[in-house]
């Protein structure tokens, strides 16, 4: 089957984890624990992980045991200097310019982050819409009703029409359960977790060849 729509993760996906920014991001996530919400610094390690494996991210799991205040943990966050973590990337570009399927930003954070990230990227005007935490409240990825959510706001395209790239084995494992193509990005192997693995973005024509 073709697909006609390609949904596509933001952090560390659209680059890579070598850039340090999700690093930054993390700090700026254990500064907000201690600094907004009091919690003790020797215990953010711990929650924040067990949030992100309960609820899919630390904003969830924060939501759900606290009141929080959504769009100032997002700002507070991602207060980072994105220039320097990350450069234009024309070859991605060119690869995501020359796909004729639909194309969306699929992500938790929000649209404000992901607009700034596709600036510094040298990525804007290639997507036809970001889908973003708001969009997928109150789920998020890996929440099957988060995909639920995104096809739905993508027009509610086939899910065996659709293909999306993420850099966790757990998103991708998800959306395949749903019928989604996945790819596993700055993997080597997919294993049993994505229908494919992509180290290179000058690959990715040839794991869709015939398929777009």
């Amino acid at each position: 089957m073709r697909f006609n729509t390609i949904f596509f993760d933001l952090d560390e996906t659209l680059y890579p984890p070598s850039s340090g920014l999700w690093s930054a991001i993390r700090e700026r996530i254990n500064a907000y624990m201690h600094e907004r919400m009091g919690i003790p610094p020797e215990q953010i390690g711990v929650l924040r992980e067990q949030y992100f494996r309960e609820y899919g991210t630390t904003l969830r799991g924060l939501q759900s045991n606290y009141t929080v205040d959504m769009d100032e943990y997002l700002a507070f966050v991602h207060n980072v200097p994105l220039e320097a973590h990350l450069n234009p990337d024309p070859e991605l570009r060119g690869v995501i310019e020359a796909f004729p399927a639909r194309k969306f930003i699929f992500t938790n954070a929000d649209s404000l982050h992901a607009n700034r990230v596709l600036d510094v990227l040298g990525l804007q005007g290639l997507f036809d819409g970001i889908l973003d935490v708001h969009t997928l409240a109150p789920y998020c990825k890996p929440m099957p009703e988060s995909f639920e959510l995104a096809l739905q706001a993508a027009g509610s395209p086939d899910p065996h029409t659709c293909a999306l790239l993420d850099d966790q084995a757990r998103i991708t494992r998800a959306a395949r359960s749903l019928g989604l193509y996945t790819i596993l990005v700055w993997k080597d192997s997919a294993g049993e977790d994505a229908d494919a693995a992509l180290v290179k973005w000058a690959d990715l024509p040839g794991l869709l060849d015939g398929r777009i």
